[in-house]
């Protein structure tokens, strides 16, 4: 296989600001279920890690 040294070069955007408004807008609407989806899997890990260290740290029965 070749080594190529092909590069690459961005030397500006020109992107109309209301597009780049649109965009930023589609962003943070498609960050909400994803939040959702994060808050949802580390409330999992909390509920797994809280019960097996409360088992450790139960008083003893009297």
């Amino acid at each position: 296989m070749e080594k190529s040294d092909d590069r690459v070069t961005i030397s500006g955007l020109d992107i109309p600001f209301w597009d780049l408004v649109w965009f930023m807008v589609k962003l943070a609407l498609a960050s909400i279920p994803a939040l959702f989806i994060i808050y949802f899997i580390f409330m999992l890990i909390g509920m797994v890690f809280g019960g097996f260290f409360h088992m450790f740290m139960m008083p003893p029965a009297m």
